[in-house]
């Protein structure tokens, strides 16, 4: 992914900005916010967790009432587990942002990552407001992407340009995310903009497949967050009719750019995820379904022992013929699955391959980028996931969290 803070394509129309609220941070700024244009076209996935945040709630009644003018964003407290307290205090910070901009309270959204089950500090949200305003500016995507950090040690942010309706349109997006990362229908947090005019389907549709193919497609450490929320907005400020026809080459052509952006910042939540030092693909081919393939990967992807050996740059291959074998599969024979590590195979007859050398798996384990494949022999289903390893300083930082 190019640097975030330098190669990036805002999107016309939509503003941003930041602020320093102190809600848990000292000396940073811990507040975005993001101006729509009057009818903009938004699409979002949510967190399915049971004990979602009260600005899920919130954002989802409001999603479905009106279109959104703001998206109100701050980190260092998740508002979740906070009961109805909490679900008025996220009604009453965007009520605050909507007494200062005249617009309804129903046309923001708030969106809130941090500690889990401390009350939210509306009062210094709401007086860090009038800062945040003061300074919206298109080009401010970085700072926001800042904003919206926790443990995350970088920024996430992407874009594309594509052609659409004759002109160069745009999609560009932000993300947070390090830690408590198996998405249900989102991630942590993700925002993405288009100057395109899109209908409302298609919208939504975009996103559902983008982010089953990126966010969904991702894990670190299997924990599915109180507060996953992805959101993509369509400004229409390039003013084309609306694209409405799914086969349309328009349509295709954001299709493309949308899930571009989402696999370059669902990577780099992974690329960035908490003690991490290797990026992971887990590749499963040859299954009868896809949801089976998917079975086998996520087996692997969230096995504590795979993740420890991967960190120690250790070619236990017997962790990862553990996971295969105890993923559910029915039926699977055993003496037609293979295994690989980048391209060369570990795994072959049920047992190691007889050309597998440890000195050559160890090579591979020391990378910093790694592929794990593993064949079935059974279909021709495939799929993949993105995972890391698991390392001390995961322990330390989720262990310091709170302190």
């Amino acid at each position: 992914m190019t640097d975030p803070t330098s190669l990036y394509q805002p999107v016309p129309g939509v503003l941003l900005s930041t602020a320093a609220a102190g809600i848990r941070y000292e000396g940073r700024d811990d507040l975005a916010l993001m101006q729509l244009p009057t009818g903009t076209c938004c699409a979002a996935t949510f967190t399915r967790n049971a004990f979602c945040a009260a600005p899920v709630l919130v954002a989802k009644n409001h999603l479905e009432a009106v279109s959104p003018r703001y998206l109100l964003i701050n980190s260092g407290n998740a508002n979740a587990g906070t009961g109805k307290q909490g679900f008025a205090d996220a009604e009453a910070s965007c009520a605050a942002l909507a007494a200062l901009t005249g617009c309804r309270t129903e046309e923001v959204l708030p969106f809130s990552t941090g500690v889990i089950g401390e009350n939210l500090p509306v009062e210094k949200l709401a007086a860090a407001l009038p800062k945040a305003l003061s300074s919206m500016r298109e080009t401010a995507w970085p700072e926001a992407a800042r904003a919206i950090m926790t443990t995350d040690t970088v920024p996430k942010l992407s874009s594309r340009r594509f052609s659409a309706a004759g002109d160069s349109a745009v999609v560009c997006g932000m993300a947070k995310g390090a830690g408590m990362i198996r998405p249900n229908m989102a991630t942590m947090l993700a925002f993405l903009a288009t100057d395109l005019v899109v209908t409302q389907e298609l919208l939504q549709h975009c996103l559902t497949d983008a982010v089953d193919a990126s966010f969904n497609a991702i894990t670190v450490d299997g924990d599915t967050s109180t507060n996953d929320a992805c959101v993509l907005a369509a400004a229409g400020t390039l003013g084309n009719h609306p694209v409405g026809d799914s086969q349309s080459p328009d349509f295709l052509a954001f299709r493309a750019a949308v899930e571009d952006v989402c696999r370059d910042l669902a990577s780099a939540i992974v690329r960035d995820a908490e003690g991490a030092t290797k990026l992971v693909t887990v590749r499963v081919e040859e299954a009868r379904s896809r949801a089976e393939a998917r079975g086998v990967a996520d087996t692997i992807a969230h096995s504590p022992l795979v993740k420890t050996a991967l960190f120690a740059s250790d070619p236990n291959w017997g962790r990862i013929l553990a996971a295969v074998g105890r993923s559910d599969v029915d039926g699977l024979d055993i003496d037609r699955v293979r295994i690989w590590l980048g391209d060369l195979c570990i795994v072959s007859n049920g047992g190691r391959d007889p050309d597998y050398r440890e000195t050559a798996g160890k090579a591979i384990m020391e990378q910093t980028e790694i592929e794990i494949r593993v064949a079935l022999a059974r279909g021709e289903a495939a799929t993949q996931v993105l995972t890391c390893d698991l390392s001390y300083d995961y322990v330390r930082i989720n262990a310091e969290y709170r302190t």
